[in-house]
């Protein structure tokens, strides 16, 4: 198959050295590269991901009993004023 490609900069220049390298013909040299880039594309990624753990920490007592009563809830924040 023919085609055009625009190659970027610095993938014209890896692809050039690893031309000189293993001594062959740009033809070649580029479809080794994609068939390696395909067969490792294809791949299912076997990376894991880290669990994350995050260490428990102690709040102390809570100040108030409930938050259900909403006036008592403000006047502990606002303070006395409130009311």
């Amino acid at each position: 198959m023919r085609t055009t490609i625009t190659i970027e900069d610095d993938v014209a220049t890896e692809i050039a050295r690893l031309q000189r390298l293993r001594d062959e013909g740009l033809k070649q040299t580029i479809n080794a590269v994609l068939r390696a880039g395909i067969a490792a594309m294809a791949k299912p990624s076997r990376k894991r991901r880290a669990v994350f753990r995050t260490a428990p920490a102690s709040l102390g007592r809570p100040r108030l009993k409930s938050l259900d009563n909403i006036d008592e809830v403000l006047s502990f924040g606002e303070g006395e004023s409130y009311r």
